[in-house]
């Protein structure tokens, strides 16, 4: 029977993909005995406070995997961009690593094998990593179109040192696939890349034991799910300029503005702006370098609440807004992150706990985070503004992101700029959006323009 002309160039491609996997085991075994010719011993280093909780409770359903995406002015070639890959790699340590499972911790070990192998998109995002997979390592960079996805397991790193690595690639990238340009770093990285890592939680660690955030159970979405292994991904873009003018108007950070939008969404949506004997609690996680003046490219964050308490009916925007506010305001201090993380810092260097086996630490985090990660319904993440040089700005046109579901948070925000280009991201496990769809209804009721796209999973 003979094969059609469609089954044919498919039967073909899988061939290619198959010789290429050859190809670049031979590749890692040639890199292995090389590295035991010369002696090379591979540097291997803790993870970070954050990044201990992550292995532990990560599983398909949660997987602990974000995304972040650069949307090209042209089609993506996949041949320059793994030569990108594959030379930028070796710059970066945070990211050249593969974990390894120690007795009473795991730990990072550098990882000489060749950098994973770039593949056309074809699968829902934020897919499970296995640690064994992928070369060992615990990221994955794919292509759709114009788009260049990368996609961290957050063991490796918080947004922010994404973002520097995903940006050093897609300038190597343009300089391979644009030789007649002359950038001005053709050579090694750009002068803006910071490659740090040390472990800035340690490095700023001050004595506390005041636990400082609470465990009490929120408000859970809840509903029917679409199918194991579906994410539904509901995309609205804005014009940050109009944003910002609404947000000084109302004299408040973008950040407030849209927790206030979304606690607002919730209590409308979902709570039929009934009184609730649980609080909407809105996690915001904090990007601590500014305030301790670090450029570590792995994780350095703490997570803060947004609370709002529906004691009754009848609430009006503006009196939740004033309520977010306030409640953001008295936390992000420094002093209060400081104790936030000075905190579960200190039980990783109690002498006691870190001589209990790896097995029974597993257990016991899985426990902790299970009560900490109900104490709040959703999660709202801010990765802030993606900045270019400008002799690459015309080869890109936007910037996007978004974060997989956890215990208890079936709905989940990510927000980011690129010029005057904000992107909100809302990525789901749930079949119903009248949430997602208030919340944009909101910004447009506000004087805001948004166009909205989605993944086609709440087509069907």
């Amino acid at each position: 029977m003979k094969m059609q002309g469609t089954d044919l160039s498919i039967e073909k491609e899988k061939n290619k993909k198959k010789r290429l996997k050859k190809q670049r085991k031979r590749m890692d075994k040639q890199l292995a005995d090389r590295h035991r010719k010369r002696k090379e011993v591979a540097r291997w280093e803790k993870l970070d406070n954050t990044a201990n909780l992550f292995p532990a409770i990560a599983t398909p359903s949660m997987t602990n995997v974000y995304r972040i995406s650069v949307t090209m002015t042209e089609p993506v070639q996949v041949k320059p961009l793994q030569k990108a890959l594959d030379e930028i790699l070796p710059c970066f340590d945070s990211f050249r690593v593969r974990m390894r499972r120690g007795i009473f911790w795991n730990y990072f070990e550098t990882n000489y094998k060749m950098p994973p192998l770039i593949e056309e998109e074809t699968d829902y995002p934020c897919r499970y990593m296995e640690a064994y997979e992928n070369n060992g390592y615990l990221f994955r960079v794919s292509y759709y179109q114009k788009r260049i996805n990368l996609e961290v397991f957050h063991v490796l790193a918080d947004g922010m040192g994404a973002m520097n690595f995903l940006r050093e690639l897609v300038y190597r990238y343009l300089q391979i696939l644009h030789p007649e340009q002359t950038f001005s770093e053709q050579e090694g990285l750009s002068d803006a890349a910071f490659l740090g890592t040390e472990d800035s939680y340690l490095k700023n660690y001050k004595r506390s034991h005041a636990k400082g955030y609470k465990t009490a159970r929120a408000v859970e979405i809840k509903g029917e799910h679409l199918p194991l292994g579906e994410l539904g991904v509901i995309h609205g873009t804005m014009s940050l300029q109009q944003l910002k003018q609404v947000c000084k108007t109302r004299k408040v950070s973008i950040n407030e503005y849209f927790t206030a939008v979304l606690v607002d969404s919730i209590y409308r949506e979902y709570l039929k702006e009934m009184p609730s004997k649980r609080p909407i609690a809105i996690a915001v996680p904090v990007n601590l370098r500014p305030y301790f003046e670090s450029v570590t490219t792995r994780n350095f964050f703490v997570m803060v609440s947004a609370l709002f308490q529906a004691d009754r009916t009848g609430y009006t925007f503006e009196e939740i807004l004033q309520i977010v506010v306030k409640s953001l305001r008295e936390q992000i201090t420094k002093e209060h992150l400081e104790e936030l993380f000075s905190y579960n810092v200190s039980n990783q260097k109690n002498l006691l706990l870190r001589s209990v086996p790896m097995f029974i630490k597993i257990q016991a985090m899985r426990f902790v985070y299970r009560s900490s990660a109900r104490a709040n319904t959703t999660t709202l993440t801010n990765i802030g503004n993606f900045q270019v040089a400008d002799e690459y700005a015309p080869y890109i046109e936007d910037f996007h992101g978004m974060i997989a579901m956890s215990t208890g948070q079936h709905v989940k925000m990510l927000v980011c700029s690129y010029q005057d280009h904000m992107n909100v991201n809302f990525s789901s496990s749930l079949r119903d959006v009248s949430i997602q769809r208030r919340f944009f209804r909101k910004l447009v009721e506000e004087g805001i323009e948004v166009t909205i796209s989605t993944n086609g999973v709440y087509d069907n």
